[in-house]
């Protein structure tokens, strides 16, 4: 199941409505420092605010927190928190329990091919004795909604696209077509390349710490979209690199499968992080 961010039902219904030189590399390899991080059982801590503005007083707004654990391809596994928030416009034509059913914590364990998925928005559709729904063939979530740092060939793209780079902040522009090239994590998100034909830019800034690990991202992206385009503002803190954690996945008595649920639930997983 591809996570793409034009799942919203709300959002969705209204809507049918060169570079520049670079500085010298600092003596840490970046790259180098995040593939030795790739090691199972490693992880890091993330916190990520990330806001999609559609245009026409249209946008939500999502926090998210947790964990992701690394083997060593990469992401294995994951264990996040996030919160919706959506614009008053798409809220007004529901109803008011309704929405605010669907701003309320959700909370996703994944693992290689599968999202497990508690919280209020799930919580009525589940069957006495369970507290997860299971999607099944899923993509890992990313850490952060546009540029995903924690995989080593993004991140040497966004080294190589950077215009500036000085005491451990760098920042650079990079358009959409050369990072679906390289990033699983955005074609998961956004496709290989818009309907149109049109081409996106992301700029991007930042900051390294002393041993070369990504401390801090923020990014501004501006995608076609239909006619359009949106614009997303993203703002992702890397923690705790290297703790020692074994994400654990519920019970399989405590889960229940998305298919046996019918039409109680979307079939894609609801959040951005999807």
């Amino acid at each position: 199941m591809k996570r793409t961010i034009v799942g919203f039902a709300v959002v969705a219904g209204l809507m049918q409505l060169t570079a520049t030189p670079a500085q010298a590399a600092p003596r840490v390899d970046p790259v180098k420092a995040l593939k030795a991080e790739l090691t199972r059982g490693k992880a890091v801590n993330v916190v990520s605010t990330v806001k999609v503005n559609y245009g026409r007083g249209l946008s939500i707004s999502v926090d998210m927190d947790g964990t992701i654990g690394f083997g060593p391809q990469g992401e294995i596994a994951s264990d996040l928190s996030q919160t919706m928030r959506y614009s008053k416009k798409p809220m007004s034509i529901v109803k008011e329990d309704d929405a605010a059913l669907w701003q309320t914590p959700l909370r996703m364990i994944s693992s290689a091919y599968d999202d497990y998925v508690s919280g209020p928005l799930v919580d009525d559709a589940l069957p006495q004795g369970t507290r997860w729904v299971r999607y099944r063939d899923t993509d890992l979530p990313a850490s952060d909604l546009v540029l995903e740092v924690l995989e080593p060939a993004t991140l040497k793209a966004l080294l190589a696209h950077r215009a500036s780079w000085r005491d451990g902040v760098l920042k650079g522009t990079i358009k959409t077509d050369r990072l679906a090239k390289v990033s699983p994590s955005f074609v998961s998100h956004f496709g290989s390349r818009s309907k149109s034909g049109r081409v996106g830019k992301v700029s991007y800034t930042i900051r390294l710490g002393s041993t070369g690990l990504v401390e801090r991202l923020s990014a501004i992206a501006v995608l076609p979209f239909y006619d359009g385009s949106i614009r997303i503002e993203s703002d992702t803190r890397y923690s705790a690199w290297g703790r020692q954690v074994t994400v654990l996945l519920p019970l399989n008595g405590d889960v229940i499968d998305r298919q046996e649920l019918g039409e109680k639930l979307p079939d894609v997983v609801p959040g951005i992080w999807r």
